[in-house]
């Protein structure tokens, strides 16, 4: 074992001879610290982290060796505190047991063998220790990102044990059920037993009782249209037996709106011009369908991922047709429009539309007639639309 990876133990005493005698017996297994003023020694633990060990006199000028393990408890709990007394000090010892939460005390004079043996088991412990902290840290750490991994979730979960005590929730199974405060550890009866979760908590009772890949969709009066899908899947540890249940909640309030939206979609993107105008009128009377329709998603009240995601595919549809029409306007309102200005517009518009779907065939016409201004100059200041 090299010198870097040796335990570090501490040493306080104020007779040199002792501390002498010490530095002898453990050095060849420890790398040894050592001090004769008490007062200095919480300062060599702060510079000289990790200390596997400490081991104090009880007797000793300025500080006594129960108040310096007290002290080195509450600053270093990590570190193992053992005492040296005298048959005198059985009350000290007591007091050190209690106060500076010693690992052991050893009565003067020592065996040098029964000391060597309670300082090994203190820095295994010492180790235990530090390893089972790294661990918890590393649990925590990834918990986190889990948890963060979870709130992401377009599906809201509500993890349930044996006894119906909720274990783990993420964020959108609260938004979707109205929940602000913290839920784990209560009982999902009582959860659910709100007023306005009444029929979600007798489809979540129903589903319990059933097996396997089962669901319900239910209406909650959170806000007008609030319509959840949920199903309930039993949860099983290694052996097979059932540890509990996970119940899922879809948002499925924004299915009908955005049936409306791909309708919408389509009847622009399948327009053809067989004759000038046809794609304006239809352009024109989007843009009010488009208004009614962001103010119906709005109005859903339910905080989801894809509620969110239809509110911004609405308002980007909307920035497309907008400037289609501007720009098929501007060649011919104005006998010279700023050409780059238009073509930014209609790069912006096709950024905006989306790519699943073609551009209906006037907008490509608009843009070649865009491209040909640009390059010669001459506008024939015509709808293109």
């Amino acid at each position: 074992m090299s010198e870097s990876e040796r335990p570090r133990i501490l040493i306080v005493d104020d007779e040199e001879a002792i501390l002498e005698t010490m530095t002898f017996t453990f050095m060849d297994l420890y790398e040894v610290l050592t001090t004769s003023d008490p007062t200095q020694a919480l300062e060599i633990m702060e510079e000289n982290q990790p200390i596997a060990v400490v081991i104090t006199d009880q007797r000793m000028p300025g500080m006594t060796g129960v108040e310096l393990l007290s002290e080195t408890y509450q600053r270093f709990p990590e570190t193992v505190r053992i005492i040296l007394t005298g048959f005198a000090d059985a009350e000290a010892t007591v007091k050190a047991i209690n106060d500076g939460h010693i690992y052991g005390y050893v009565n003067k004079p020592w065996e040098p063998d029964e000391l060597k043996a309670i300082v090994k088991r203190a820095t295994e412990l010492h180790l235990l220790t530090r390893e089972n902290r790294s661990l918890v840290d590393e649990l925590r750490y990834s918990n986190l990102f889990l948890a963060a991994v979870m709130d992401r979730l377009r599906t809201g979960a509500i993890a349930l044990d044996r006894d119906g005590i909720v274990r783990a929730v993420n964020q959108p199974a609260k938004a979707f059920i109205g929940l602000e405060s913290d839920i784990q550890g209560h009982s999902i009866d009582d959860i659910l037993g709100k007023e306005h979760l009444n029929e979600l908590a007798d489809r979540v009772r129903t589903l319990a009782e059933e097996s396997g890949g089962s669901f319900e969709e239910v209406d909650i009066g959170i806000g007008p249209g609030h319509r959840l899908r949920i199903s309930n899947q039993a949860l099983a540890d290694s052996n097979g037996e059932t540890m509990g249940r996970v119940i899922m909640f879809k948002e499925i309030s924004h299915e009908p709106l955005t049936r409306d939206l791909e309708e919408l979609i389509g009847r622009v993107s399948q327009t053809k011009s067989p004759a000038s105008g046809a794609l304006r009128e239809v352009l024109e009377g989007a843009l009010p369908d488009l208004a009614r329709l962001f103010d119906r998603v709005s109005g859903v009240g339910v905080e989801s991922a894809n509620m969110s995601e239809l509110k911004e595919r609405v308002s980007r549809i909307r920035t497309a047709i907008g400037n289609w029409l501007d720009v098929d306007d501007a060649l011919v309102g104005d006998a010279y429009p700023d050409a780059q200005m238009l073509r930014d517009r209609l790069n912006i518009a096709g950024q905006r539309w989306p790519s699943s779907e073609p551009m209906p065939d006037g907008v490509v016409g608009l843009s070649k007639a865009v491209e040909d201004y640009y390059e010669t100059g001459e506008n024939p200041r015509q709808r293109i639309l």
